[in-house]
């Protein structure tokens, strides 16, 4: 498994609430995309000027299917801004919701 966490810096500070309506907004898009795990959207450093996406996925392969340009494009277009992706070796994720610990093979 990996993890990828995305960050972008938005246009202009927002609040926890707005932040919280934009990515309430965006999240259905990720439902039941093959290979994601979990993800996490958070405004991230100090409130309002930096936001970040926290993302677990069974391998680099399903994650580089989902971080396309026409992904890229979708960023841009919501918050003003380029990704910056930073990837991170996951072979362990303890799961204390579904009481699981997950290990890649």
């Amino acid at each position: 498994m990996i993890a990828v966490i995305a960050t972008y810096q938005l246009p202009k500070p927002i609040t926890r609430d707005e932040a919280r309506r934009i990515f309430l907004s965006t999240a259905p898009k990720y439902q039941g995309v093959p290979g994601l795990v979990r993800k996490y959207l958070c405004p991230v450093a100090r409130l309002g000027t930096r936001s970040a996406e926290s993302i677990s996925w069974n391998s680099r392969a399903e994650a580089d299917a989902m971080y396309t340009e026409s992904w890229r494009a979708f960023v841009r277009e919501k918050y003003g801004t380029d990704p910056a992706l930073t990837y991170l070796d996951s072979p362990v994720v303890v799961d204390n919701l579904t009481h699981e610990i997950l290990s890649d093979a």
